[in-house]
This record gives C-alpha cells, sequence and structure tokens, in this order.
C-alpha cells in the first residue's frame, strides 16, 4: 500500500477568501477599510457612494496623493503596505490602515475597479481584479487621488452573502463607520450617496461643528468643552450637558489617536463621572479624543482596529474619569453651593429698615423665638387651647384627594376583582403609581405604568394584524428633521407605523412632515412621541430575537404608557384595571415585568398575628 501526503497549500484565492471573513465581515466592513485608506492618502476631500445597502457598490473617491502604477498593482497583494518596515513599526503606528489585508480581502470576495494618478504621473492607472486575480490592467486619464469601487460583495460566497441582514440594517453599519471617520476628521470634506441620495454633506470646520452636522442641531447649545492636558496623554472632546442622556448607547465615541475605539473600561470611567447627574438607566453623548504615545498602546490585537489594549490602563481610566468630571464641575453642571446674597433679598425691608421696639417685643414673647434662645427648650412643643392636641394629625400627610381616595376605598364592598370587572368599583391611587383593588379575600396593587403597557401592547398588536388605529389628523402638520441613521429607522417603520395611526410622510433629506398621530398623543408632543419611539427602537435593535415589528410594538407601548408620577381620577383608574383584565395576557409587561401582585387577606392576617 502506497501512503500520499495530505496537507497542502491552499490557492491564493481560497486563502484570501478565508482571510477575508476576519477583515470584511459585510459592507460596512469595506467602507471602513477604504475611508481610512482615503485619510492615510492626505485627502481633504473623501466621497462615499452606495449601492443596495453596500451589496452592489461601495466606492471611495478622495483627492489624495495617488499611487504609481506598480503601487497599484501591489496594494492588493495580501501584507502589502506603506506603513510598516520592521517590527518596531509596529509600535510607532499613527496611520489609520497598516495590516496590509484590507484591499487583499476585498479583492477576494469583490469585483473591484481601481483608479489613481499621482501628480507627478502623465496619466493614472486602471485595474480591474475579480476573486483575486487582475482582469485588466491599463492606463487611464485621471485626476489626482483614488477612486476604488467594490462591486458584488460576496458573488463568489453565496454563503456568505446569504448571511447579510436586511438592506436598512446594513445600511446603519455602513452609517456608523461612515460617522466614526469623518467625525475624527473634521477638517475633511466628507460626502455620502445611497442609490443616488445625498445622505452626508460635512464641510470642513471645528470639532464641535463636525459633531452638531452629524448628531443634530440639538447638541448645539447643549455640549461642555473637555480639555486636560498632562504628560501622559491628553484629552479633548465634548460631552453632553445631563439633560441630552438618552436610553440607548448610540451618541457615545471614544478615539484614540484618531482611530474610534469600543472600550467597556473607559465607558464606565465617562459614566461615573456622569453618577448622580443623569439616571442610572439613560447613557450621556460623548466624543472624546485621547491623544498618547503609540508605544503606549497595542492596536493590533483584533482585526477590525477596534479594540486596543494600554500599557497602563489604570492610569488611562483615572485621566479620563477626571477629564470628564472636571468638565462638569467647570461648567457648573454639578451643583455647587452659592454663598452670595441674592441682590434682589439686598432691598427687602426686613434688611433695610430697623426692627421697632413693639416688633422685637412681640417676637421675643413667641414660643417659636423661646425653643430657639432658651435653654432647653429645643424641644418644646406647645399645648393647643382646646386640648385636643391630635385633632388634625392626618392633615400632615393626607391631601383632600387622598382622604376622598381613602374614604371611597373603606367603603367598598368588591369581592373580586374579576367578578367585579364590568362594574364600577371604587379604588385607590397610592403613591400616583399603583393603584390598591380591594376584593373579598384582600386586595390586588396594580402598577399602573407596567399595565399600561401590557393594555397598549395588546392594542398595537391587533391593529397590526388588522384592525388599524384611527388617525387625529393635524390641523397644522408638524416638520421633524432626524439624523441620517434614524431617518432610515423611521423610513423602514412608516408601513407599520401608519397601521398604528401615524400619517408620517418623507419631506426632503432626513426630514418628515407628521399629517396625523393616534388620538392619545397630545397636540404639540408630536414630536416628540416620533423621537421617543426611534430611541426606544434603537434600545431593543441589538436583540436579534425580535422581529422588526415586534420591537416597534415594543417601543410603542414603552412609551406611550401612563408613566409612574402620574395622577389618575376614579374613572381611569377603573378604565385601565377593566382595559387589563380584557388582555390575553394580563399579569406582565411584554418584557416579563409583573402588572399586579395579589395579597390575601389569611396571609396578611397572619403577617400582624391574626
Amino acid at each position: 500500500m502506497i501512503l500520499t501526503d495530505i496537507i497542502h497549500l491552499l490557492p491564493d484565492n481560497i486563502a484570501n477568501q478565508i482571510a477575508a471573513g476576519e477583515v470584511i465581515q459585510r459592507p460596512g466592513s469595506a467602507v471602513k477599510e477604504l475611508l481610512e485608506n482615503a485619510v492615510d492618502a492626505g485627502s481633504d476631500e473623501i466621497k462615499l457612494i452606495i449601492s443596495d445597502a453596500g451589496k452592489a457598490l461601495v466606492q471611495v473617491i478622495d483627492n489624495g496623493k495617488g499611487m504609481s502604477e506598480t503601487d497599484a498593482r501591489m496594494a492588493f497583494e495580501r501584507h502589502a503596505t506603506s506603513k510598516i518596515s520592521n517590527i518596531d513599526d509596529l509600535f510607532r503606528i499613527k496611520t489609520m490602515g497598516f495590516r496590509g489585508e484590507a484591499l487583499a480581502s476585498i479583492a477576494a470576495v469583490a469585483q473591484v475597479e481601481l483608479k489613481s494618478k499621482r501628480d507627478e504621473d502623465p496619466s493614472g492607472t486602471y485595474i480591474e481584479i475579480e476573486n483575486s486575480k487582475v482582469k485588466l490592467q491599463e492606463p487611464v486619464a485621471a485626476n489626482r487621488g483614488t477612486s476604488i469601487a467594490m462591486k458584488n460583495l460576496f458573488f463568489n460566497v453565496p454563503a456568505r452573502r446569504n448571511f447579510l441582514k436586511s438592506n436598512t440594517a446594513e445600511l446603519r453599519h455602513i452609517i456608523d463607520e461612515f460617522i466614526r471617520v469623518a467625525m475624527a476628521f473634521p477638517d475633511i470634506f466628507f460626502s455620502m450617496q445611497s442609490n443616488g441620495q445625498e445622505v452626508f454633506h460635512l464641510e470642513k470646520g471645528s470639532l464641535k461643528q463636525r459633531i452638531v452636522q452629524i448628531l443634530g442641531n440639538n447638541y448645539n447649545a447643549k455640549l461642555v468643552s473637555v480639555q486636560e492636558q498632562t504628560d501622559y496623554l491628553n484629552i479633548m472632546g465634548f460631552v453632553g450637558k445631563p439633560e441630552t442622556a438618552k436610553k440607548t448607547r448610540g451618541d457615545q465615541y471614544i478615539f484614540v489617536n484618531n482611530r474610534f475605539i469600543k472600550s467597556a473600561y473607559l465607558n464606565h470611567a465617562i459614566m461615573n463621572a456622569f453618577a448622580d447627574l443623569i439616571p442610572k438607566d439613560s447613557f450621556p453623548m460623548y466624543a472624546l479624543f485621547i491623544d498618547l504615545d503609540p508605544a503606549q498602546l497595542d492596536i493590533n490585537v483584533h482585526p477590525t482596529k477596534q479594540e486596543i489594549k494600554f500599557e497602563d490602563d489604570k492610569i488611562v481610566y483615572a485621566f479620563v474619569h477626571s477629564a470628564v468630571k472636571h468638565a462638569l464641575a467647570q461648567f457648573s453642571i454639578t451643583p455647587t453651593l452659592d454663598f452670595e446674597l441674592d441682590s434682589s433679598i439686598q432691598s427687602l425691608d426686613a434688611i433695610n429698615k430697623p426692627m421697632t421696639e413693639e416688633q422685637r417685643a412681640s417676637t421675643a414673647s413667641s414660643s417659636l423665638f423661646k425653643a430657639f434662645s432658651q435653654k432647653n427648650q429645643a424641644h418644646l412643643i406647645e399645648r393647643s387651647s382646646g386640648g385636643n392636641e391630635l385633632k388634625h394629625w392626618k392633615d400632615f400627610y393626607e391631601s383632600p384627594a387622598d382622604k376622598k381616595q381613602n374614604d371611597n376605598f373603606s367603603s367598598s364592598t368588591t369581592s373580586s376583582l374579576h367578578k367585579e370587572s364590568d362594574h364600577e368599583y371604587s379604588l385607590m391611587q397610592l403613591h400616583n403609581s399603583y393603584i390598591i383593588v380591594q376584593k373579598g379575600s384582600g386586595f390586588i396593587l396594580v402598577n399602573q405604568q407596567n399595565a399600561h403597557e401590557r393594555v397598549l401592547y395588546e392594542r398595537y398588536a391587533k391593529a397590526v394584524e388588522g384592525k388599524p388605529i384611527a388617525t387625529q389628523q393635524s390641523l397644522f402638520p408638524v416638520t421633524i428633521e432626524l439624523t441620517s441613521g434614524d431617518s432610515i429607522v423611521l423610513q423602514e417603520l412608516l408601513s407599520d407605523m401608519q397601521d398604528l395611526g401615524y400619517q408620517i410622510e418623507l419631506f426632503g433629506l432626513n426630514t418628515f412632515v407628521i399629517q396625523g398621530t393616534p388620538a392619545d398623543v397630545l397636540n404639540g408632543n408630536e414630536k416628540g412621541a416620533i423621537e421617543n419611539i426611534l430611541e426606544q427602537y434603537k434600545h431593543f435593535s441589538s436583540d436579534l430575537k425580535f422581529t422588526k415589528r415586534e420591537k416597534l410594538l415594543r417601543s410603542m407601548a414603552i412609551q406611550n404608557a401612563i408613566k409612574t408620577g402620574t395622577t389618575l381620577t376614579q374613572k381611569e383608574m377603573q378604565g385601565l384595571v377593566q382595559d387589563l383584565l380584557a388582555c390575553e395576557i394580563s399579569n406582565a409587561t411584554p418584557t416579563g415585568r409583573p402588572t399586579y401582585m395579589n395579597f390575601d387577606k389569611g396571609e396578611i392576617d397572619r403577617m400582624f398575628g391574626r
């Protein structure tokens, strides 16, 4: 029997496809790599053009230094790079791309067309590559700079193409990558077109101007400058004032040497600086740039270069936390004590006019004066002349409305919540958050926000299944302008939102007109309702187990539910309890929070030893 060798080298095109899986995971990955190369080329004008969410086309055009004929051909070889000469260069990296894998990876899984020209060359170079093989190379007339077009991504790896998400999801990833590069270089003009429509047009300017261009005008007057310089590192950028905090992490950016990174560790440092200024379930906006010696960090720990390792994590954490904390304090965001007397107080009669003898005698004889001026009198409580010292003790903690509800609750003869659901019964609201319903064997404690969330969710679910909610037409339609990312999300949801009572029309770039809303949306709150729904929808966006429609239903139910702290009338409480009991699932919200708790009289008696 003849034994044969079984180990062999993979063909270059297959090896490149395997390697491409690490670098090019989706169209957004290619966008990141191509934009970073354009920045490294010294460009001050970069254009991104995409078609079919990058699946059909991703093209980046820059006016950088361009490439020679030889360099243009070499750029597509694996590990071909102009950034690294020896191993020590890995620890002095200041450019964006350096690994020499991006173009080779793109050429392995797409059809690529490159056009590039240097100033000193009479003509440019045109190259077509498919499946890692050069199909055509010839001279071409061109302006200085480089244009790379990546067409039909994963055309030769169908299984990979099938794993791509919807166009809306892939477009959001592309926009995320575009923003991360564009925000880091405000001195470069960036534009982005999608299917012939301009999504971004970012003129050169300051960092603050770039942040406002990208994240929206609502941040224009709500940014706090962060500036700290030390011998070890420098930190600069902006954080949003506490009132801009959102329920999602979207507007959070950390850059190290102008490279966007993901760092839960540094995010924790920033969140700690905002402690006690924002709710625990909210996230502040920040765009912070950390500049330090490249030798103090390793950016080569992940193919996407978005995860890095600091030589000393703790000192970077301390500097970031301190810089943000100092910025918030400096701009009077954190509370301070002011011991200066207000000028309006200085003009009061009590300050300017001397006390008369009659006023002084009257004050000295009062019990309040004695309690503070006579020895051992601070504890003194003067008895009333009527002799009934506890006559009005309930008035200290019970408002007239509370007393009325207490009376109603005490006289309630409801024997069972379910049996009496079709009749008027008396309820009591506790802390403007809970509804107490007496029943024969005890009582039920209903959480009004959770209960309403369940009611709305089931109402919305029926609406999208064929029973649309009526639309209340706006007498004066409201215009709402969104960021590019939010605009894409809203366009994706428009058809379902129409079934839920919203009539919204696209009106130009990232602008919509709200023609009508459900009846329960208050006039004047149309814009806020849409923004809150989008914010909540993005909160669910990372949960793959939910469909687009399910995320929308849950988002609307959460945003439109009666909030904790809202006072309800007897009629409103009765309506809510009846609606809850009519639900298919009445005991929990869609996210699993209980809507009510049952307290049995026997258990209550045993608690009190009865």
